[in-house]
């Protein structure tokens, strides 16, 4: 399938560069002198100005030291009138509510007389199953259109036959012919031995701030008296302003005009009828009856039929099971030999495995050179003009010493 598309021939990508940023210009202040002058300093002329002086005079009140008499207006046209007490005009009510029974009918009573409810004729068609004597015809198209095959015989693989190899078996690892086991020093631990510091001595409860911190002495803060209250000598003049400048006047009280109210007490028993309790008297009221209209159905009586009508119709039928044409799922056997040969044993070659000069305790080809801290020994060749380099023997034999 070619992979190219429409978008893939028709797009041609080009190199997009980086937009080149506007570099700001660097702030240079101006040279010379700003004139601050305005219209407003140049046309304004400031003026000197008095303060406000006020015309009004100083107000003065003229006090009199004799008594003010006279007749005011108010009492004058306000005379105390005797007034006597209005009779009432309402007339006199004299209603009498009816002894008998409250049993007039309303409008709605007499209009709307209760009609017995006619049931409404349904043309609804009945519901019921038609029931066909024929005996019932299970035939389908697949059952008429399908057509059984034959199937051929599968086509199976032949099995090659196992041949047992003669040859015994050699269980020989390359780790039990290598490894031989070869003893090393054990690396020196470095950790100081954990003994116990003990002393029979006794222990001095002296620490460094008991040793180095001196008290020094402190003094009480001084408390300052306070200065005795003494009393000045002399006599305290009392008088302020107010008790010198105020000229006392002698006034009369004020007198009420309004003429005191009497209590008027009467020996009559008090009359405590209103209008309110004389024509608004109570009436002997009950609770209306509520009309109920009689039921035309009666509740049924008896047995309840749980008979519906998908039991009554429900005719049940046999059913005839279809034939399946699935062929069955058997796992096929076969009497021959398990062929159990793989790959990896037609394909394997052995090949030769080189002894790695570790496992000796004296590589041949290679000289002892020297043995660290943690007992790792180091080897060198012989054939080494120079001596330097460490060879992969000598890591081996790290591990193995290890």
């Amino acid at each position: 399938m070619d992979g190219v598309t429409t978008f893939k021939s028709d797009y041609i990508p080009y190199e997009v560069t980086r937009r080149p940023m506007q570099l700001q210009e660097e702030y240079r202040p101006g040279s010379g002198h700003i004139d601050l002058d305005t219209t407003y300093k140049m046309d304004f002329n400031p003026h000197k100005v008095q303060p406000f002086v006020a015309t009004r005079p100083k107000e003065r009140r003229h006090v009199a030291d004799g008594k003010l008499e006279g007749l005011p207006t108010y009492k004058d046209d306000y005379r105390p009138w005797e007034v006597s007490k209005r009779e009432l005009v309402k007339p006199d009510h004299a209603y009498q509510p009816s002894s008998s029974k409250f049993g007039n009918s309303t409008t709605f009573q007499d209009d709307f007389a209760p009609k017995g409810l006619v049931p409404r004729e349904t043309f609804k068609p009945m519901s019921i199953a038609r029931v066909s004597d024929a005996p019932f015809d299970g035939v389908t198209s697949h059952r008429l259109s399908y057509i059984p095959h034959q199937l051929e015989p599968k086509f199976v693989i032949p099995k090659e036959e196992y041949k047992p190899n003669d040859n015994p078996f050699e269980d020989l690892t390359i780790h039990r012919r290598d490894f031989r086991g070869i003893p090393g020093e054990l690396s020196k631990s470095f950790k100081p031995e954990n003994t116990q510091v003990t002393s029979d001595a006794r222990f001095s409860g002296s620490t460094e701030f008991r040793d180095r911190f001196q008290q020094w002495p402190v003094a009480l803060p001084q408390v300052r008296k306070m200065a005795e209250y003494m009393v000045p000598q002399g006599h305290m003049d009392m008088n302020t302003t107010s008790h010198l400048d105020f000229t006392e006047h002698k006034v009369q009280p004020f007198a009420a005009i309004r003429p005191l109210t009497r209590e008027r007490r009467s020996s009559a028993p008090f009359q405590g009828s209103t209008t309110m309790k004389e024509d608004f008297k109570a009436w002997e009221a009950r609770r209306r009856e509520v009309l109920k209209n009689q039921e035309e159905i009666q509740k049924p009586v008896g047995k309840f039929d749980d008979m519906t009508t998908f039991k009554a119709h429900y005719i049940p039928h046999e059913i005839n099971v279809s034939k399946t044409f699935k062929p069955q799922n058997l796992v096929l056997k076969s009497s021959g030999p398990f062929y159990d040969g793989t790959l990896y044993r037609t394909e394997f070659t052995p090949k030769k495995l080189d002894v790695c000069p570790a496992s000796f305790q004296d590589p041949p080809g290679y000289t002892f050179h020297e043995s660290d801290k943690r007992g790792h020994k180091y080897f060198r060749k012989l054939s080494s003009p120079t001596g330097n380099k460490l060879t992969n023997g000598a890591l081996v034999s790290e591990v193995a010493v290890m």
